[in-house]
């Protein structure tokens, strides 16, 4: 019986290191930071390092658009205040359109005829003289309010005097060089 008991005890201590050296095998695979659960935690963890700091720095770029809208929003307020203030101005004016409207639709007064060269033309002809800001007159015009009388005395006007009678507004006129041909 003490045979027996022995070869028994001597079997389960075989089964328990049989078993201990699966469980070894199985940690090891566990625990490998290549291809176990170890390298998946690895993985995991850094993974949550970096989207850690995208979302520090999605923060960041939101509280910089939400500043930028803020600033944005203010001047839009500033400005629909200021146009408003306009709005209400350009109500107490007098129509301005039907003053406009009078002057367009004077007839032109003819323009001086050129002087005739007297040398003949060169062969090849110059290219236009392109125009430049410096060739851009400004011309206040005058209301029917505060227009001057005209006198007939004075019949060579300059271009200023040319304008149409409303002031207030001012017409941008370009002068535009020709070459001499």
């Amino acid at each position: 019986m003490a045979l027996i008991a022995d070869m028994l005890l001597i079997a389960g201590a075989l089964g328990a290191t049989l078993y201990c050296f699966v469980l070894a095998r199985r940690l090891r695979r566990f625990t490998d930071l290549e291809k176990g659960m170890g390298g998946a935690i690895a993985v995991l963890s850094a993974q949550v390092d970096d989207m850690t700091k995208v979302l520090k720095g999605a923060q960041s770029s939101a509280v910089h658009s939400t500043d930028s809208l803020a600033t944005l929003t203010d001047r839009a307020e500033e400005v629909s205040r200021r146009l408003e203030i306009m709005l209400a101005a350009m109500h107490d004016m007098p129509d301005a359109d039907d003053a406009l409207t009078k002057a367009m639709q004077a007839p032109p007064r003819p323009a001086a005829a050129p002087a005739p060269a007297a040398a003949p033309a060169p062969a090849a002809q110059p290219a236009p003289v392109a125009a430049s800001p410096a060739d851009e007159t400004v011309v206040p015009i005058p209301t029917a309010e505060a227009a001057p009388a005209e006198s007939a005395a004075e019949p060579a006007q300059t271009a200023e005097a040319d304008a149409p009678a409303q002031e207030g507004m001012l017409l941008f006129r370009r002068n535009v060089r020709e070459a001499a041909r």
